[in-house]
């Protein structure tokens, strides 16, 4: 077998910015020549193994970060944007997308960028056609044509690989510290919080958190599972006591928007609530241990099974990696409301996930975990796991809120996951065929396809019906 080259020209130099170092000083440290770097840092050769070995030993550089996952995601990303109808027949050829997110990764996130911009500008021409007639039509369609600051948080923690170091070494120590003193994470928070003037209380309420910044006052509802009430605590202390290290962390992102900004801190408060409550280091170990048992997790951890499938997918620190996985959260309708993927796995963007995958069954088998083996069109074989989670409003008259999660990693990996014992031990493995989503999906056979691949011509034949009512040519 062919051993595949690597090509990281983008990744070296981002590491040579992040250390400080002139291509002159970072080629002599590697023992190569400084041509030699060059030409590496433009792709126009694959880095060598002495360079990988340097980069290790010398500054101790966590060498899968030169892996391709980024260039992937980011060829993902404009497969899928491309198959949108205004570009027509103009897909590029694979090679050359593989080429734009490994050479110039800038490029294709803008590309991505300008094609969301359109998208969120086509489709609310429709709202804006009274507007339009106004004397502040103009600002309002200004507004309404600028990137979506939800869409630009989202892809601030997708291509962070949804760990953020700073924060979740922050909130490591902050749970190390209440081990150390013997108290419960409630209690250490309170003993936290004291010095800054605030009173934790609890109230039969519909507002899960209220923070009275005059009063020092922070109300929690007590309404809500023990583990969610411990989440808004957490989450209201890293506000207050970690406000500095979100606010840096926030300056480097470089958000377009305020309102991008203010959501992203809402998100990063959120990451150090459930980088407390579920440690890295004790709950990598655990995890290993228990062999990625999420009801034994949510048992020894305080935590609901939504929070532990969630965690597992974040756990991505250099030299200290757990098991790829991917996780997310769809609704009734099979919008996707949350997203991550540490695999080759890349979720829709846009619209709904393959009807196939067996998250969406999970509604019909509440309480009970389903286990799948799917094949995506690339050949990549995964095991998935799925269950429904229902968060009740805490009184009669509540609505009651179900999703379903989805949680999963590369066949590989599945002998470490407790669930897949005797679906990997099986002779007959059956890999249900799944996809992305139907435009970019390569499937010709599908009995649930809902619209034709956009890649591939159509025939059609009105006196032949098969599977499709009309032809994928080949």
């Amino acid at each position: 077998m062919a051993i595949q080259k690597l090509y990281a020209g983008a990744k070296l130099r981002e590491i040579r910015t992040r250390l400080g170092l002139t291509q002159k000083d970072f080629a002599a440290k590697l023992g190569v020549s400084l041509p030699y770097l060059n030409q590496m840092e433009n792709n126009n050769r694959p880095v060598s193994t002495t360079v990988v070995l340097g980069l290790a030993q010398e500054f101790g550089v966590d060498v899968t970060e030169l892996s391709t996952g980024d260039a992937e995601r980011l060829v993902s990303d404009m497969r899928e944007a491309l198959t949108d109808p205004v570009f027509a027949d103009a897909m590029p050829p694979l090679a050359d997308l593989r080429l734009t997110a490994s050479n110039a990764p800038a490029l294709a996130r803008a590309f991505l960028e300008l094609h969301r911009t359109y998208r969120q500008t086509h489709e609310r021409l429709a709202s804006l056609d009274e507007a339009l007639g106004r004397e502040d039509a103009g600002t309002q369609a200004s507004r309404a044509s600028r990137s979506s600051p939800w869409d630009e948080v989202r892809d601030f923690f997708h291509y962070c690989d949804n760990y953020i170091d700073a924060v979740d070494h922050a909130a490591e120590n902050f749970a190390d510290a209440a081990r150390t003193q013997g108290q419960s994470l409630r209690q250490q928070a309170e003993q936290t919080l004291r010095p800054h003037g605030v009173t934790l209380q609890f109230c039969d309420s519909d507002t899960l958190r209220n923070y009275n910044k005059t009063t020092g006052a922070l109300t929690l509802s007590s309404r809500p599972p023990r583990a969610t009430q411990d989440f808004q605590l957490l989450m209201q202390l890293a506000l207050i006591t970690q406000n500095d290290l979100i606010e840096a962390t926030l300056d480097l992102a470089r958000f377009q928007t305020g309102t991008a900004r203010a959501i992203a801190k809402i998100g990063l408060a959120n990451y150090f609530a459930g980088a407390a409550m579920l440690p890295y280091r004790r709950f990598l170990s655990a995890a290993r241990e228990v062999r990625h048992d999420l009801e034994l997790l949510a048992d020894r951890f305080g935590a609901s099974i939504e929070q532990v499938a969630h965690r597992l997918s974040t756990l991505q620190r250099a030299g200290a990696k757990g098991i790829p996985f991917f996780f997310v959260r769809v609704d009734q309708a099979g919008t996707i409301t949350k997203r991550h993927s540490s695999t080759r796995l890349q979720f829709a963007r846009f619209g709904g996930a393959c009807p196939l995958w067996n998250v969406h069954r999970a509604f019909e088998t509440p309480g009970r975990f389903l286990r799948q083996l799917a094949e995506t069109p690339d050949g990549a074989r995964y095991f998935c796991l799925a269950r429904d989670v229902s968060k009740s409003g805490g009184s009669f008259k509540a609505p009651v809120r179900r999703y379903a999660i989805g949680l999963g990693c590369e066949v590989k990996h599945a002998d470490a996951v407790v669930y897949a014992d005797d679906l990997i031990a099986g002779k007959q493995q059956v890999f249900d065929p799944i996809g992305i989503s139907c435009r970019i999906c390569e499937r010709v056979d599908c009995h649930q396809r809902s619209v034709p691949p956009l890649e591939r011509r159509l025939k059609i034949d009105p006196n032949i019906r098969g599977v499709l009512p009309y032809e994928v040519e080949n």
